[in-house]
């Protein structure tokens, strides 16, 4: 019998700071219009980097990304999923893949390091979980709604 195993690639990285929320990684040109900022750019790249080694573009779709933070204090410690849109971009603009065809999830905050830094996992969908929905879409599993 054939073993089933679904494939996964885990990233530490450091967190720079607000830079890569979805709420504060655009800055805004005096004459109109918007701009991604340096330090945001150079996170990106240093990701994309680290990424290039997984071979991410093998992988099955849909990539289930998730994200834990360790962090100095709670006031430093974003909302994990402002992080997603220039995580997920990153990932899309090595690979090619739209970043529709990704599952954000939010890991874990924990707070009190000195350095504060980022795990992101990307994984392969788990092929017993497919086989599972596939059954349910079959008629193989009845629900109820529940009030």
């Amino acid at each position: 019998m054939k073993s089933i195993v679904s494939r996964r690639e885990a990233i530490q990285i450091n967190y720079p700071g607000n830079c890569i929320s979805v709420n504060h990684y655009l800055g805004k040109r005096k004459g109109g219009g918007y701009y991604v900022k340096d330090q945001t750019k150079r996170w990106k790249c240093e990701f994309q980097w680290l990424l290039k080694k997984c071979h991410l573009e093998e992988f099955k779709l849909p990539l289930e990304v998730t994200c834990s933070g360790w962090f100095k204090n709670e006031r430093s410690a974003p909302d994990l999923s402002n992080l997603s849109k220039i995580i997920m971009d990153s990932i899309q603009e090595l690979i090619g893949v739209n970043d529709k065809d990704f599952r954000w999830r939010d890991g874990d905050r924990i707070i009190g390091v000195k350095e504060p830094y980022l795990l992101i996992t990307i994984r392969e969908p788990d092929p017993s979980v497919k086989m599972a929905l596939g059954a349910i879409g079959k008629g193989g599993i009845r629900g109820k709604v529940l009030k």
